[in-house]
């Protein structure tokens, strides 16, 4: 074989080489960009929406592992007042103290929930009391409704018979797990004094033993699982 044709052969299979990069470059960056991503809610009024950062991506990873949902397990904030709202089929708020929306966030939390959007809400001790008043503004017409064990949002992954159980102790109250709705759907899910996302987060930050950890990841797997479902 003659040295142009060596050459040939040689910059025919770089080019191949090139091309199939490419397209791998390409489809992972399109499954990335399609893949699942949760963002946390940063709201005002002095509350920690911040805290626990790494619960959302150990969630998520959980979720990469136990289900065929396609993740982007990253840690990501979105303001309510931002068109970046609408990038996150789920958003998740938590903390401890004040929570305080505007007239305008009201209005976009609405649109955004009645538009397919769905809200997962963890009282982390001392939020009950303000997320009810500012979620009674979104949704002036209705109130939080208890899930009965018989809804589905506790079987859509794995079982739980007798509700989602307590994962981190407060104030010895029973767990409760509530609702709001839109024509039907599920689109908000509060659960209170249960407190799931801090068994989402790195173990040694709340010191849960590894079963209450497990429960925890369950509890979350459970509820975006329906959320994506129904």
């Amino acid at each position: 074989m003659n040295k142009r044709k060596i050459l040939f052969e040689m910059k025919k299979i770089t080019l191949i080489l090139i091309l199939f990069l490419l397209i791998i470059e390409n489809s992972t960056g399109q499954e990335l960009k399609s893949a699942l991503k949760i963002a946390r809610v940063k709201y005002s009024g002095g509350g920690d929406w911040y805290n626990d950062p790494s619960a959302e991506v150990n969630l998520l990873n959980y979720i990469k592992k136990h289900t065929n949902i396609a993740v982007n397990p990253v840690y990501e904030y979105v303001e309510l007042g931002s068109d970046n709202l609408f990038l996150y089929p789920i958003i998740f708020l938590t903390g401890h103290g004040n929570v305080k929306f505007t007239d305008a966030e009201v209005r976009r939390l609405r649109a955004y929930l009645e538009n397919g959007g769905f809200l997962y809400i963890d009282d982390d001790y001392g939020l009950d009391q303000y997320i009810r008043k500012e979620m009674k503004k979104v949704f002036p017409e209705q109130e939080f409704v208890e899930l009965p064990f018989s809804h589905g949002i506790y079987r859509s992954h794995f079982i739980f018979k007798n509700g989602f159980p307590k994962i981190h102790e407060h104030d010895d109250k029973p767990p409760q797990t509530f609702g709001l709705f839109h024509k039907g759907r599920l689109c908000v899910v509060y659960t209170y004094e249960i407190n799931p996302s801090d068994g989402w987060a790195d173990p040694e930050i709340h010191n849960n033993p590894p079963e209450k950890r497990e429960e925890a990841l369950r509890i979350g797997t459970n509820i975006i699982v329906w959320a994506l479902s129904n």
